[in-house]
């Protein structure tokens, strides 16, 4: 069974968007490479805690903004 990303794709992504940054000005202000950021975006791999806090931080918000909604973690747990 493959695990959900840390953090939520999409959210990530339209905060991104809203902030009126690219993928490589995310990542470069959250000292990540762009790569990585395409990734985290795709949900193709997840982000670590000190990761998710310098994205909420660069986006301005918390750090469970970026993560999936609660019911999703709890549907893949059972």
């Amino acid at each position: 069974m493959k695990s959900l990303p840390n953090q939520d794709p999409l959210v990530v992504r339209r905060k991104r968007i809203e902030a009126g940054l690219t993928q490589g000005a995310l990542a470069t202000k959250a000292g990540i490479s762009q790569s990585y950021m395409s990734l985290l975006e795709k949900g193709t791999c997840s982000a670590s805690a000190p990761v998710l806090k310098r994205l909420a931080d660069v986006l301005d918000c918390q750090i469970a903004d970026l993560m999936p909604p609660e019911s999703s973690s709890a549907e893949s747990a059972a």
